[in-house]
């Protein structure tokens, strides 16, 4: 997946045994970074979208 090659960049690496959860923590990861100007903006769009249909497609409900 996309978005866990730029988390392994700053040495972030997710893994709970949930596919869901880890896109849940990967999204949270992601803000963090952007909060801190550590990622670029169109780094940081790609990766969220990459994680909300990721998210959709295992059956998760969007709020």
């Amino acid at each position: 997946m996309y978005v866990r090659t730029v988390l392994k960049r700053f040495n972030i690496l997710i893994y709970t045994g949930n596919q869901l959860d880890d896109i849940v923590l990967m999204d949270l990861e992601l803000d963090d970074l952007f909060e801190s100007k550590t990622v670029e903006d169109d780094e940081f769009r790609n990766s969220k979208l990459a994680l909300r249909r990721a998210y959709r497609e295992l059956g998760g409900n969007e709020e």
